[in-house]
């Protein structure tokens, strides 16, 4: 089984999440906070955004041509 590699616009860079405004925490201790839930959403982005690198590293177009 072959894979053939997207083009660039099939796989776009990840984008973070967006940040909850301090006004949007009630302040009343909750468990998760918009704030925890945010940082989970971050930890996940980081991740998508490491293996995207990664496959941008490995696209073809990138690779050196053979003789």
């Amino acid at each position: 089984m072959t894979t053939a590699a997207l083009p660039p616009d099939h796989d776009p860079m990840p984008q973070p999440p967006e940040p909850p405004d301090i006004n949007d925490c009630c302040g009343n201790g909750c468990d998760p906070c918009i704030f925890d839930a945010h940082d989970l959403a971050m930890d996940a982005h980081r991740q998508a955004l490491r293996a995207w690198q990664a496959r941008q590293a490995l696209s073809p177009a990138d690779q050196p041509s053979k003789p």
